[in-house]
């Protein structure tokens, strides 16, 4: 159910503020690569009349970022949080996701 191919999150973002013993879950959830997006297509076609010659495809998708409570257990918490991606973030039928847990 996983998309290997979407970005891995960036160690550290420039302006996030970072709560000592606050773990966050991070959700990408895009289209399976079967599933049609016009939207990419879209962006897709405005970026290559920009002028973006390389771009050769454009997939859009969704991200959440979800705080956690101090002192949960991380195995625990990756599980639940597939759970909800699985139950409510994703829909299964169309979309793939990946679930990261950060400490």
């Amino acid at each position: 159910m996983t998309a290997p191919n979407l970005p891995r999150p960036p160690a550290f973002t420039a302006g996030t503020i970072y709560n000592k013993g606050l773990m966050k879950a991070r959700v990408y959830v895009s289209f399976k690569d079967t599933v049609l997006d016009p939207q990419g297509k879209t962006v897709c076609a405005a970026l290559q009349g920009l002028g973006y010659e390389e771009i050769t495809d454009v997939r859009q998708g969704k991200y959440f970022e979800i705080s956690i409570r101090p002192g949960a257990d991380p195995r625990r918490v990756e599980q639940r949080i597939t759970e909800a991606a699985q139950d409510v973030l994703a829909n299964p039928v169309i979309e793939d996701f990946r679930v990261v847990v950060e400490p």
